[in-house]
């Protein structure tokens, strides 16, 4: 059971509200541990608002009004998301609540996995960002295994130190590619991606890779349709291998080629332990003999003596301290 104390401790958090403070879409939170969504609903919004109009998720999770702080195991710099349920949505085979096709496909996939719509979750893949599900929205990243990303999650993510085991591959940002995503002309709210020649639809359908030294955004076709090694975009040249092409959301064969080149160049960057030289070994790491000044003594010389001149070599069995160090010479 967690102490009074700790159950007090305050909890700073990012809140995403687009919908309920358009001027301000984003807000610093101070929350104790035991305090409850429905408690953040009554001090946040206004009155006007009713309690079952509203709702939080995270990371692509719809948060019940009962659950507190501390059973939601939030971390320092977490970001809700407050929504406003439309009319009419949930329980009449509608809108469910949840905040991005990807999380209804999974919470869909978990009750009837043989009734899943591959298209569906192909869609999603392409269309939300891989680490905190929302739709994708510029300025967004890629990594190295061709994982896209929006940027501001990726580097919440990387500051809170919360990245899943699936992305430990990303240290930090020399690891992220920024790309240039082609935006389709489109009338719906959120924005629609293309090959920006061939006009493909960024969805799945069709094969797309990103040019890592530009970070423009292409489909195969094109590439193949237009043989150049220079981007058909920005005319910056690339050579025709990884890493300068990167697949985008690949095969699990590409995906797992991938990883194997990132973690072997990030094997071979490890800085080696440096071992310290022992005593007689020079620079060369060849082993030779200390010198010793009482091997080179005259012939009729007392040794014990001639190493005298050149090192303090007599030992004695008196302790100094800093309150005898002024005595006499012969003074044990």
């Amino acid at each position: 059971m967690n102490s009074p104390k700790s159950i007090q401790s305050p909890l700073q958090i990012f809140l995403r509200s687009p919908f309920l403070h358009p001027q301000s879409q984003i807000q610093t939170l101070t929350l104790t541990l035991n305090q409850t969504i429905s408690d953040l609903k009554s001090t946040i919004f206004p009155n006007s608002l009713q309690n079952d109009t509203v709702f939080f998720s995270f990371n692509g999770k719809t948060l019940p009004d009962s659950a507190t702080v501390q059973t939601l195991n939030l971390r320092p710099w977490s970001t809700l998301t407050a929504h406003v349920k439309a009319a009419g949505g949930g329980g009449d085979g509608g809108a469910t609540g949840a905040e991005s096709r990807d999380c209804y496909l999974n919470m869909y996939a978990e009750k009837k996995p043989d009734k899943g719509d591959p298209n569906e979750k192909r869609v999603s893949k392409w269309t939300t960002c891989a680490l905190s599900y929302e739709p994708l929205k510029p300025p967004c990243v890629v990594d190295r295994l061709g994982n896209v990303f929006n940027k501001e999650a990726l580097v919440k993510a990387l500051l809170a130190r919360n990245l899943p085991d699936g992305f430990r591959h990303i240290k930090g940002l020399k690891d992220m590619i920024t790309i240039h995503l082609s935006v389709e002309e489109s009338d719906s709210g959120s924005p629609r991606f293309q090959c920006p020649i061939t006009g493909l639809e960024f969805n799945g359908k069709y094969k797309f890779i990103v040019l890592t030294k530009c970070g423009h955004v292409l489909s195969v076709k094109a590439l193949k349709e237009i043989k150049s090694l220079s981007c058909l975009v920005c005319h910056s040249e690339f050579s025709d291998c990884y890493p300068d092409k990167i697949v985008i959301n690949g095969s699990d064969e590409e995906v797992a080629a991938m990883r194997d080149i990132v973690e072997e160049e990030q094997r071979s960057k490890a800085k080696p332990k440096k071992k310290k030289k022992k005593d007689g070994e020079n620079n060369n790491g060849n082993s030779s003999k200390r010198f010793k000044a009482v091997d080179n003594a005259p012939a009729h010389a007392n040794k014990e003596v001639y190493a005298s001149i050149f090192t303090s070599s007599r030992k004695s069995e008196f302790k100094e301290t800093y309150s005898c160090r002024s005595l006499p010479l012969g003074r044990n």
